[in-house]
């Protein structure tokens, strides 16, 4: 059972949901544990804010990380299609705890300037190809987990962002393959610390977006047969409740299909890989004067149909 925090963080969740809860059929895989089993198990978000069935359950030959999952591909799908369609037991979230809906896996690709309406905030021309970065596996968090300040940045700051999650191994994907590649999409959080990013390092990206708990995943892979239309979502970012960021995907420069094609150009993307597609205009480093986050904010990083994070900054 969750403690009195975890039940408030819950509460939380429940009331930034903006889109309606529905009862669904969509697949909504999560990774997920519980006080009396053992380890990580896999498991199905009975719609958006709901229970979990547990997979591992139901078929106790199923992988119990997601990236093992993705890498038997239709073989595994077919068994969660299977209990999609069965009456099975749901654990009520209060009595679970999500973790990042992919751990460990082989790659965190990330896109800078990937907004044209992020590119205006800045005063920047579009990109004429996509800026590629990326982030360490070991930034990864759960969806409610806490972030923590690193003492040796005094700028860190939000960035919500659509995640692409590949579900195919490929290399030299044409963009209309891409799809083909794609396991679905979740919510991440590009926790930034600025002064790493922009003036530190060599002003090389990566030490300012990789520290511990910089990339908060969640709260469910929403597989992409699911997701009528993910380059036409709500996005936004919350700061203790206020809107600092709100957009829609339909703003992102360079597409899914576009950026598989342009990435598996120089790395093969394995099942599990994260792409992270870049943020909208609202991020704290162009606010005049800057704001940055400080201990005892909370975060709510929010798609349309994907779901909400929510993060404690300690």
């Amino acid at each position: 059972m969750l403690g009195s925090g975890g039940r408030r963080l819950l509460t939380t969740v429940l009331q930034v949901q903006r889109w309606p809860f529905q009862p669904s059929r969509d697949m909504r895989l999560v990774q997920f544990q519980a006080p009396h089993l053992t380890g990580p198990h896999l498991g199905l978000e009975s719609g958006n804010g709901g229970g979990v069935i547990n997979l591992n359950a139901f078929e106790p030959t199923l992988p119990r990380t997601m990236v093992e999952f993705l890498e038997q591909g239709e073989a595994t799908l077919s068994v969660v299609r299977r209990a999609l369609a069965t009456h099975l037991p749901v654990l009520p979230r209060t009595e679970v705890t999500l973790l990042a809906p992919v751990t460990r896996p082989d790659k965190v690709v990330c896109v800078g300037m990937n907004y044209a309406d992020h590119c205006r905030e800045q005063n920047v021309p579009v990109p004429k190809e996509p800026i590629i970065f990326s982030k360490f596996a070991s930034a990864i968090v759960g969806p409610y987990d806490d972030i923590i300040l690193p003492p040796e940045s005094q700028e860190v700051d939000w960035e919500v962002e659509l995640a692409v999650v590949i579900g195919k191994r490929g290399k030299h994907i044409k963009a209309a393959d891409a799809m083909a590649h794609v396991a679905g999409f979740t919510v991440a959080h590009d926790v930034s610390a600025r002064d790493w990013q922009v003036r530190r390092n060599g002003k090389q990206w990566l030490l300012g977006k990789t520290f511990d708990t910089f990339c908060p995943l969640g709260p469910a892979l929403v597989t992409k047969d699911s997701v009528a239309d993910p380059h036409n979502l709500k996005i936004c970012c919350r700061v203790n409740g206020e809107v600092m960021q709100s957009s829609n995907t339909n703003q992102m420069v360079f597409k899914t299909e576009e950026l598989i094609a342009w990435v598996s150009q120089f790395v093969t993307l394995y099942p599990g890989d994260i792409i992270l597609t870049g943020t909208p205009p609202g991020v704290g480093m162009f606010r005049k004067p800057p704001v940055f986050l400080k201990k005892g904010d909370e975060v709510q990083c929010e798609i349309e149909d994907l779901g909400v994070i929510v993060n404690k900054v300690v």
